[in-house]
Order: C-alpha cells, then structure tokens, then sequence
C-alpha cells in the first residue's frame, strides 16, 4: 500500500535512548536487552540516539545492533555541532557513531539541535552537502534535522532545505501553544512543507508522566485504567504528519505501558480533550518561580551560570514534584555549561533582576536535589 506521506507505516512509538536503565553509573545491560525485546516484539523497529550521548550509541551497539538481524530496526543518530571546526571532524564525528553502533550505515543522519546559532556553523564547516554526501554514498538512508527555535526559522530552514526528509520537534500539551516553545506553530510549519515530524519530549522530560502532581490526579481521576503519559502520547498519535513519537523508556514497565497505549490507540474524545485542557490549567497555575527570562542576570555571574534554565527546571519540579527527572535534566545541562553548584553567592545577580528574585537561595534548592535532599520548596 502507498504511504500518505513519509514513515507512515512506521510504528508511532520510538524508543529514545537517552535514558537507558544504569547500575551505578553503567549501563545495565541486562535489563537493556530484555526492553529491547520487548519492544521489538510489539512490531516497533524505531531507535534515536545522539553523537553526545557516547554510552548511549555504545549500548545500542551491544544490545541491539550485535543481537539482532540489521534490517529489523532503524536507528536515527545526530551530528553535534559544538566540537565542529573543520570538515574534518564531522566525517570524524561519523565514523566515531558508526563504531560505537557496530554497523557500517545509518538509517537516519540529523544535524543536532539546530537553532539560530548552530545553522550559521552548519553553513560555515558545509554541514548540510556532508548529509547529503552520506546519503549519495548509502551511509546514511535519510537526512533531516532536530530544531530548537522560532517557527519562523524552522519555515526558512526548510524553505533553503528541500532535502530534508524528517524533522525532530519538541512537541507536547503543555507546549502546544506556550508562547516560549510554540509547539503547534512549529508542527504546522513542518506539515506546511510536507515534512514528516518526530516527536521529541512528548511528556516534557517526564514531568507530564507524573500522577502524583495535581494534573496527574486529575488524569488518573478521569480514567484510572491509563497512565499519565499515555494521556500525553494520545494527545499527539492522532495528528496527521507524525513519523513517530520518540519515548526516552528507562524501565521494563514503561516499555510494557507505552507498548498498550499504541498497540490499542484511540484518538482522544472530546470529552478526554477538555480533561487535558484543565489539567493544562492546574499545571499553569501551580505556584512558581517569576523569571522573564530576560536573562539580565547571566552576563553579571562570574561562573556564567544558565540561571533562568534552572529556575525553569525548580518551576517544573514544584509543578510535578518528579525528583528523579530533575537530577537527569540537571546533569545533561551540566554537560555544556556551569551548574548552581558553581554558584559563589555573590549577589551579583540580584542586583539587575526586575523581578527581585534571591536567585543565589534558589541555586541553592536546586543543588541539593543533585545529592538526592528532598522537601527544597
């Protein structure tokens, strides 16, 4: 049968493998494999990993490129843009992600988390002809790209790229129309060029799979037989366009759960999207931190702390009070920039924030979740 647009027939659950299960710090392997199986025995074949994320690409090399015929799955791996500086490292960069996998060619090959900073460099080193080149010589099947910024740059980066063949998308219910993600009006550019979307952070990191925050009462109340996140991943199955929907799966149990929400979708009701349009409302008004993110206090810290990036991650865990996401998200952030923990208390930034906030106490909070201190409100 023709497919109505690009990966149609592909299964609408991706497994993101950001979050594989560890043991002290490693990778568990043995549990790895088993949500492997799982997963490929539920007829889903799609897997997303990233040049950054080392261990990841080594995991996948050894629990599932070794263990499986190559042909029964598909793996989508990214080329990061920070380390470039020549045209030399991305073919280095490739070769590094075809070793760790164990496999002479990828399914899928994306520029990393493009935004307004890192197109210029992908136009400088020729970014874009080295995908293109990939696929002209079987190394790479298809090319495309996963974007952090504006609608109206993805639109110009699609409209200069016709050779795109799949977008990766932040999009999700509490984003889809967030003035700061804006994740329908970049789902609607994408389908406006006719380029299928994947669908990265469809729970928000994990803070739309919570059932013990407000909006997850609300969720379990309305239908207790559902998880939280199966509420979120519904919400996005159904549109038109979607490749698949990428799950950074870390136990046995969510591969189990997400394998019967796609296995058995349903669109959602109406009735189903007004109970998600309120829990949107609770999620809204849960007390949080009032950062603009005008960002005038970066500049003023003397370690160039993200300040408002980690006000953003303690306003997301009053909201959903989910720990373990919190010290995941604190640790990825770590690995491109200063931590809180870096902070000296200067007060510097105080000083030029409009809002008057005690930026150094809230630092603060956001450290001891890093050692595991509950109960920081």
């Amino acid at each position: 049968m023709k497919e109505l647009f690009f990966g149609e027939s592909t299964g609408k659950l991706g497994y993101g493998n950001m979050r594989l299960p560890k043991v002290e710090g490693k990778f568990d392997f043995a549990l790895t494999d088993k949500m492997i199986d799982e997963y490929l025995a539920a007829g889903f074949n799609y897997f997303d990993t990233c040049h950054v994320y080392e261990a990841s690409e080594k995991a996948l090399g050894e629990s599932l490129v070794k263990r499986y015929p190559r042909e029964q799955f598909q793996i989508n791996t990214k080329l990061s843009l920070l380390p470039i500086n020549s045209a030399d490292d991305m073919q280095k960069q490739f070769e590094t992600s075809l070793k760790r996998l164990c496999t002479d060619y990828v399914d899928f090959y994306f520029l990393h988390s493009l935004n307004s900073g890192y197109l210029g460099k992908a136009e400088k080193y020729g970014a874009w002809e080295f995908l293109r080149g990939l696929k002209e010589k079987g190394f790479a099947k298809h090319i495309g790209f996963s974007f952090h910024d504006t609608p109206e740059l993805l639109d110009d980066t699609l409209s200069k790229h016709p050779e795109v063949e799949l977008v990766l998308l932040q999009l999700n219910y509490l984003d889809w129309d967030s003035p700061d993600v804006q994740s329908r009006r970049l789902y609607e550019t994408a389908r406006k060029h006719n380029v299928p979307v994947s669908v990265m952070e469809p729970c928000k990191g994990g803070w739309l799979s919570s059932e013990t925050s407000e909006s997850g009462k609300l969720l379990k109340q309305a239908n207790p037989e559902v998880s939280a996140s199966s509420w979120a991943f519904r919400f996005l199955a159904g549109l038109d366009g979607i490749f698949t929907i990428l799950s950074g799966m870390g136990t046995l149990d969510e591969v189990k759960d997400n394998i019967k929400t796609f296995k058995d979708f349903k669109p959602l009701s109406d009735e189903e999207r007004s109970v998600i349009a309120k829990a949107v409302e609770l999620i809204k008004a849960s007390p949080t931190v009032q950062c603009t993110s005008c960002r005038y206090c970066v500049p003023q810290c003397p370690k160039k702390i993200g300040i408002p990036e980690f006000l953003q991650l303690y306003n997301n865990y009053l909201i959903h009070k989910n720990l373990d996401s919190c010290q995941h998200l604190y640790y990825m952030m770590g690995l491109t920039g200063a931590l809180p923990e870096e902070c000296v208390n200067c007060g510097a930034c105080v000083k030029v924030c409009p809002q008057n906030i005690d930026i150094p106490d809230y630092m603060e909070k956001v450290t001891n979740w890093q050692v595991g201190k509950k109960g920081q409100e």
